[in-house]
């Protein structure tokens, strides 16, 4: 009797296992092209981006195995590099939490208009970050000639009587550089941030109101950011991004390289290695240090986000 009640069990065991197995199958099959897609331009590139940081390779030779060379030349031997990454920490610890708190504080504000208004402003705030040619903008405000719009409007205003080389300067490029950042901001993170205001349940509201929460920055701590986790931690992981990989935007406007490298980057350190001299292997070892210090400054974001909501 116990033996056939056991062979039954295992039969139906085996039938739910079949049926669970079956019914994974449409996940399965709809997850596959975007599963070979990852892995094979994100996986397989960032494995082989590691491999060949333990090499020297020019593009024209096979690979040869130098071990910890690359990375012993960043720190002892490239004082450009040492420059790059003080120019990548400033740029990271300026404009990566004043563009997050930026982003959020703004999508909060529109989200009190009206849903056509919200639109219209939502659009104009993300419309810097679409621009495809927004840097010949900027290089006009800041030309370094008399002809510039800041160097126009600052000689007629008499605060000052010689252009000032804001591009070229190292005393003022960064600045400029950082306010071009801050002013491209609103883009992904934002477009996230106006969406999860959106979801809000408003029946949580009417009842903090009712347990004694009068003003909106009480409900807004209480209330709003609570319920707006998943969307706080995908803005903190697309800040992080931007704000360690920024170059192409010191590039476009002071030049490459920059004077005495004010504006030099990480990621123009690995454009310079890899795009004009193809020394691969050094490139390599570069940008898998910069993506090792991504994933450590996420890893302490997503743990205090997470005790602090």
């Amino acid at each position: 009797m116990n033996h056939s009640v056991t062979k039954t069990d295992a039969v139906t065991k085996k039938g739910k296992k079949k049926r669970n197995w079956s019914s994974k199958i449409p996940t399965i099959v709809f997850l596959t092209p975007f599963t070979i897609l990852f892995v094979c331009f994100t996986i397989l590139p960032i494995l082989a981006a590691v491999g060949l940081s333990f090499t020297y390779f020019n593009m024209l030779e096979p690979p040869v195995f130098v071990g910890l060379d690359n990375y012993i030349r960043m720190f002892f031997d490239d004082d450009v590099f040492l420059i790059s990454l003080r120019n990548t920490a400033i740029f990271a610890i300026i404009t990566g939490p004043i563009s997050y708190i930026l982003s959020f504080m703004v999508a909060w504000l529109i989200n009190e208009f009206r849903r056509s208004v919200r639109t219209v402003l939502t659009l104009i705030f993300y419309l810097p970050s679409l621009a495809g040619n927004v840097y010949f903008v900027w290089t006009y405000i800041f030309s370094g000639d008399s002809y510039g719009f800041m160097n126009s409007t600052l000689m007629r205003l008499g605060i000052i009587t010689d252009p000032i080389m804001w591009l070229t300067d190292t005393k003022y490029m960064m600045g400029v550089v950082i306010v071009v950042i801050l002013w491209l901001s609103m883009g992904t993170g934002f477009l996230s941030f106006v969406a999860g205001l959106q979801s809000m349940d408003r029946s949580l509201y009417e009842a903090a109101a009712v347990d004694g929460i009068k003003n909106r920055f009480a409900e807004l701590y209480y209330v709003t950011l609570p319920q707006m986790v998943p969307q706080l931690l995908f803005g903190a992981v697309i800040t992080i991004s931007t704000s360690f990989a920024v170059g192409y935007e010191c590039m476009n406007l002071t030049g490459f390289p920059s004077t005495d490298y004010g504006t030099h980057t990480l990621v123009l350190h690995i454009l310079d290695f890899g795009g004009v001299r193809f020394e691969m292997g050094y490139a390599c070892a570069i940008a898998v240090f910069l993506f090792t210090l991504m994933l450590l400054l996420w890893n302490v974001i997503n743990k205090t986000l997470s005790k602090w909501l």
